[in-house]
């Protein structure tokens, strides 16, 4: 017996949005579930893994509420993929614009000289952040997935790494050499490396840098890297009064998922 199809036009299926299009979001709520910090629509990594924070695209008095509450008092809320401004009290630590980036033939490939890194290695990894500034690397920021180095004379002089981890997706991150060995390659190779452990998984490089950051962009251009979209980076401070939590207001006590 043939069903008659029902009156008027069939349902659209939703859109869904692309991982890379939020990615904090996509890696707290995948991948990187386990270290999800959670007030209402708000989640962030605990503050010694890495700043980012991820915050409703549209998001309301409550979630800036939420989002300071997780920070606690005199701390910073930071945002990738994020263009709304601020609250007017909050104060803007930094802003700039960036890219972001994503493969697009990358010749990945391992690396004889590179060595793995861990918990371990940070203080010597935390030393050469110091010296080259690559972007926020904390103390547990090596628990996010694999870095990669290289070693002369028994130093790190160069690292590089993996941070947010959307579904199906690792961005290539810490990408760093010292002063006394660059122009060497160490970075190229590094990246081919970690490409490398990425593609392994059956998962698909990216990264950010700054817009300004022109050296870098052309270096990622010249691997393989593509530009996927124009983004941008915003930290700002908690206002005085905002952020402190009330240990006996369990609707709003902060909720660490996936553990």
């Amino acid at each position: 017996m043939t069903v008659p199809h029902p009156a008027g036009p069939r349902p659209v299926p939703p859109v869904l949005a692309h991982p890379l299009d939020s990615p904090v979001h996509a890696a707290l709520t995948g991948p990187h579930a386990h270290f999800a910090e959670r007030r209402g629509r708000v989640l962030r990594y605990p503050a010694d893994v890495t700043p980012w924070n991820a915050v409703p695209d549209a998001p309301l008095a409550q979630d800036w509420a939420d989002a300071a509450a997780l920070a606690g008092p005199g701390g910073s809320v930071t945002l990738t993929a994020f263009h709304e401004p601020p609250p007017a009290d909050w104060e803007i630590l930094f802003h700039a614009e960036g890219v972001q980036m994503v493969d697009d033939g990358v010749d990945a490939a391992p690396d004889a000289e590179a060595v793995r890194l861990g918990p371990a290695d940070v203080p010597e990894m935390l030393e050469l952040v110091g010296r080259t500034r690559p972007g926020p690397f904390l103390p547990r920021t090596v628990e996010l997935g694999t870095y990669l180095g290289i070693r002369r004379h028994g130093t790190l002089v160069a690292m590089a790494g993996e941070r947010l981890r959307p579904p199906g997706w690792t961005e290539i991150s810490a990408v760093c050499t010292d002063e006394s060995v660059r122009g060497q390659g160490m970075a190229s190779r590094l990246l081919r490396a970690v490409a490398h452990e990425i593609r392994e998984r059956g998962e698909t490089p990216f990264l950010h840098a700054a817009s300004a950051n022109t050296g870098a962009i052309r270096l990622y251009e010249a691997l393989g890297f593509r530009l996927r979209r124009r983004t941008a980076f915003l930290s700002a401070l908690v206002p005085p009064g905002l952020g402190t939590r009330n240990p006996d207001d369990r609707t709003g006590r902060l909720e660490q998922t996936g553990r």
